[in-house]
């Protein structure tokens, strides 16, 4: 585990966007268990992977007008206990971080692994997180409601 003054403009990179960490597997099945919204679920890492592909390509993903309503992330190597409670939610795919999940009412709609992250960049992966968003999410509304 590393220290956290290191690992706090990881998180920061997230939660200054909008997401919402989970640091207790209560957390996550609060926030996964049976929201009938869209989820979006970040598992965080120190890795290169996440901090030049995953996290950007989330940052870039959420300016489309299809997105998820809810944004959380756990951090991987840190927040153990929540990270294998989120990864509970992952069914059919093994453990990897950095990795992006979408879900509803506690279920698996879309998933990247770190397979599908490393060696592309953040543009290829918000790409793929956009088509997932168009799929599965409605657009957001404006302040105004139109």
């Amino acid at each position: 585990m590393y220290p956290e003054v290191f690992v706090r403009p990881m998180r920061e990179e997230l939660t200054s966007i909008g997401f919402r960490e989970m640091r207790t597997p209560e957390e996550v099945d609060i926030a996964l268990k049976q929201e009938k919204r869209t989820v979006l679920v970040v598992v965080n890492s120190i890795c290169g992977c996440a901090a030049g592909k995953a996290r950007p390509a989330v940052a870039k993903a959420l300016s489309h007008s299809a997105r998820p309503e809810i944004l959380t992330t756990v951090f991987a190597g840190q927040d153990a206990e929540a990270t294998d409670r989120a990864r509970s939610y992952f069914t059919g795919y093994s453990p990897s971080s950095p990795s992006i999940a979408l879900l509803r009412d506690g279920k698996l709609l879309f998933m990247l692994q770190r397979s599908d992250i490393e060696g592309r960049d953040s543009q290829a992966i918000a790409a793929d997180l956009t088509q997932a968003f168009d799929r599965f999410c409605t657009p957001a509304t404006t302040a105004s409601g139109q």
